[in-house]
């Protein structure tokens, strides 16, 4: 009897041990179940897709899939270190952030790009759309205006480092208005203190315009302000050759006719 229960219990643990490799071998995964990774350049075709699928609805609604875009595009940089698409998919990055007016990421991402590729052909288009993205968030004149500033050092480079990129031209005219706005800025500080009776410092306000942004419409008003400053100060020999210069260089113009009032000779 003892026997027969001995022969049984070996039997069931066979059948037992039978059954756990049975299942094991069948947990393997199955072709069926097995998902090849699409190639980079169809990750990247993919990730095209979803930036020109989406668009505005009312004009207001954004229905592009940007982060799904963004996601294809970090399969390619993940699974595909080493293929050009890599490249591109890094710098499509950017420009789905930049699309979805993530400007900071944009920045970063642009930024990264021209780091990583100092030598692609790419790189003025990265400081461009990178001085754009800033200039995006700028604001008015009489804002703060720490975006602009940023936005006019990327532009510096790309002028400086890249003139014959296709980029530049845009890049200069943004430039200037970029310029003629901080400009416009100090003028608002220095009109400030002039209507408050601190010639002193909206002079030193008024000059600077003259000094830093000289050449972009700004300097018959800096002049003549400038001139009314030093007159308020009684320092009537700077007043004087201030009001003079703009006689003879805006003639006919309605600042001259204003410097006019303040020329003894003239009235």
């Amino acid at each position: 009897m003892r026997l027969h229960v001995s022969a049984l219990a070996t039997l069931t643990a066979l059948a037992v041990a039978t059954s756990l490799g049975c299942a094991s071998f069948g947990s393997a995964p199955e072709d069926d179940d097995f998902v090849e990774m699409p190639s980079a350049e169809e990750l990247y075709q993919e990730g095209l897709a979803k930036l020109a699928d989406g668009g505005k609805v009312l004009w207001i609604f954004d229905t592009t899939d940007y982060q799904g875009a963004i996601d294809k595009f970090q399969d390619i940089a993940d699974n595909y270190p080493y293929s050009d698409y890599a490249t591109l998919a890094e710098l499509r990055i950017a420009d789905a952030f930049f699309q979805q007016e993530s400007w900071e990421e944009a920045v970063s991402y642009y930024r990264d790009f021209a780091e990583l590729h100092p030598d692609h052909e790419k790189v003025p288009y990265t400081i461009y759309q990178a001085a754009m993205a800033h200039y995006k968030r700028s604001r008015t004149a009489g804002r703060d205006q720490t975006p602009t500033k940023k936005a006019i050092d990327h532009l510096d480079r790309l002028i400086t480092e890249y003139p014959h990129a296709p980029e530049t031209a845009d890049a200069e005219i943004m430039w200037r208005e970029l310029r003629t706005r901080l400009g416009k800025h100090v003028i608002g500080i220095a009109d400030f203190y002039l209507d408050r009776s601190e010639y002193q410092s909206a002079a030193d306000r008024y000059r600077s315009v003259l000094n830093e942004y000289p050449g972009l419409g700004l300097d018959a008003e800096a002049l003549y302000k400038l001139g009314v400053c030093y007159s308020n100060m009684s320092l009537e020999d700077e007043a004087q050759r201030v009001f003079q210069v703009i006689l003879e260089n805006y003639e006919g113009s309605e600042i001259a006719d204003a410097a006019q009032e303040w020329v003894p000779s003239a009235n």
